[in-house]
C-alpha cells in the first residue's frame, strides 16, 4: 500500500491472513491493517469511518480496507465472549500480534513490505506447522475450531497442527472450555470448514483433541463401529464418514452436499451392538439425529432438508438399477424432485460421494446418478395439462400423470 494522505504519519502494518497467504503464494482476497500509537479521534480526523462494535476498527476513506487500533485482550469469564479489550496508543505491535491464535497469523508487514515476525511464524510456515502463539490460546475455545479449520484449508500444502498445540487443545477440552461455545459460533466455523479444500481434516482434528465428542457426539460415536466388509472394505463407520466427506469435496464445492455427506450415516451410531456389522433401518434412525444436530447448531434449512433426505433415501438411490418403475417414481416424489430439481441433483451428488467413500472404490463409476437424472427428466416432462385437455378431472388427472410417468421411467430402466 502506497503512502497516502489518510495514513501519512501513522504507524501502520499489514497483518494476519494477507501476510500469511502472500508468503504462501496464495491469492490475497482482503487486507487488514493495524495502527500503532493512534486514538479513535486521530482516525476520524483523517476521514476514517468507525465500524467496530467491540474494539476500534475503521474503514479507510478511499479503499474501505479495515484499519484496527493495536489492542490487547484479557480473559475475564469463560467462553467466547469473556474478554476485556484494551486499545490505546501505548499498545505495541508485538502486543497486538501476541494476542493472535497461530504464529502463521501473527506476522506483519510494513507498507513497504518489510516483514515483522516476533513469534517465528515464518519458521512455522516453512515447516508447515500450525502452532499457537502463546498460552493465551487457551483463553478462547473458538481457537480450537479455527485451528481445525486452518488445518482443513492448508492440509493440501502439508500443514498440520503442532503437537504442543494439540496437547493444549486437549487440556482446554478437559477443562470444559468447549462446552461454553455458543451454537452460532460453532456453526460459523463449521460452515467455513466445509468449504475448505480438505473438510474431513476439520473433523479429524476435532476428534484428535476430544472436541468432537463434546460438540458432535453423533459423529464421534461412529468411529469404531463396524460395517460389512463386503460393501465397506474400510469397515469402520467413522473412517467411512470421513472418506465420504472427502469424496463430496472432490465432486462439488457446494456446502449443502458436503454437509449431507457428513451426516448421512448417523443412524449407524445407534445400531444395537448385537446387530453389528449390519445396520438395518439406520437410514430412518439417522433422520432424527440429523434434525437433532441441526436444531442444536441452528443450521440453515436448506442444509437440514438435504441432509434429512440423504439420510432417509441414500440406500434407495444406490439400488436404483434394481428398483421397479413405481418405486423410482415414489423416490422422486418423496424427495420432492419435481418441485425441487436442484435439491434432487444435490441429493444424487451426496449419494455418489457415499458410494465412492470406501477403500479402493474412490474412483468407481456411479451409474445410478445419470440413470435417476434421466428418470427425473422424462417424468418431469409429463404434466396434467394434456390429460385435462382430454376431459379428465381431479383424481383422474393425477392417476393418469402417475401412470404416464411410470411408463416413461420404465423405458429408462
Amino acid at each position: 500500500m502506497s503512502r497516502d494522505a489518510a495514513i501519512a504519519g501513522l504507524e501502520v502494518y499489514l497483518v494476519g491472513g494477507a501476510v500469511r497467504d502472500r508468503l504462501l503464494d496464495r491469492p490475497v482476497t482482503e487486507r487488514d491493517w493495524v495502527v500503532v500509537g493512534a486514538t479513535p479521534e486521530d482516525m476520524e480526523r483523517r476521514g476514517f469511518r468507525p465500524v467496530g462494535k467491540d474494539f476500534p476498527v475503521f474503514l479507510h476513506p478511499q479503499t474501505h480496507e479495515e484499519f484496527a487500533l493495536a489492542r490487547t485482550e484479557r480473559k475475564t469469564a469463560p467462553g467466547y465472549h469473556g474478554f476485556t479489550v484494551h486499545a490505546a496508543p501505548d499498545v505495541t505491535l508485538e502486543q497486538d500480534l501476541g494476542r493472535r491464535d497461530l504464529t502463521v497469523n501473527a506476522m506483519a508487514e510494513t507498507p513497504e513490505g518489510e516483514l515483522v515476525d516476533p513469534f517465528n511464524g515464518m519458521a512455522d510456515l516453512r515447516s508447515r506447522q500450525l502452532r499457537h502463539v502463546s498460552e493465551a490460546f487457551r483463553e478462547d475455545p473458538v481457537r480450537i475450531l479455527r485451528l481445525a479449520r486452518f488445518a482443513a484449508r492448508y492440509a493440501p500444502l502439508g500443514f498440520a497442527p503442532a503437537e504442543d498445540t494439540m496437547a493444549l487443545c486437549r487440556e482446554m477440552v478437559e477443562a470444559g472450555e468447549v462446552d461454553a461455545l455458543v451454537p452460532e459460533r460453532v456453526w460459523q466455523e463449521w460452515s467455513k470448514a466445509l468449504g475448505e479444500a480438505a473438510p474431513a481434516v476439520f473433523i479429524q482434528v476435532l476428534r484428535d483433541c476430544g472436541a468432537l465428542a463434546r460438540l458432535l457426539p453423533e459423529i464421534d460415536r461412529l468411529f469404531g463401529i463396524p460395517q460389512p466388509e463386503k460393501h465397506h472394505p474400510e469397515i469402520d463407520t467413522g473412517v467411512h464418514t470421513l472418506m465420504v466427506l472427502e469424496q463430496a469435496a472432490r465432486l462439488t464445492d457446494d456446502n449443502e452436499v458436503r454437509f449431507a455427506a457428513l451426516l448421512h450415516d448417523l443412524g449407524k451410531g445407534t445400531t444395537p451392538q448385537e446387530q453389528w456389522p449390519r445396520h438395518i433401518g439406520h437410514e430412518q434412525r439417522g433422520v432424527k439425529l440429523v434434525r437433532q444436530v441441526c436444531e442444536r447448531y441452528r443450521v440453515p434449512n436448506d442444509h437440514r432438508e438435504l441432509a434429512v433426505i440423504t439420510s432417509r433415501y441414500h440406500l434407495l438411490c444406490h439400488q436404483a438399477r434394481e428398483l421397479r418403475p413405481e418405486t423410482v417414481l415414489s423416490l422422486l416424489e418423496r424427495t420432492d424432485a419435481f418441485r425441487r430439481p436442484e435439491r434432487f441433483r444435490k441429493f444424487l451428488l451426496a449419494c455418489e460421494a457415499d458410494a465412492r467413500g470406501r477403500t479402493g472404490l474412490e474412483d468407481r463409476d456411479y451409474p445410478q446418478r445419470p440413470l435417476l437424472e434421466r428418470c427425473h427428466a422424462v417424468a418431469a416432462g409429463i404434466g396434467g395439462a394434456e390429460f385435462a385437455a382430454q376431459g379428465l378431472k381431479g383424481k383422474a388427472i393425477a392417476q393418469a400423470v402417475s401412470a404416464a410417468r411410470t411408463k416413461a421411467i420404465s423405458a429408462q430402466l
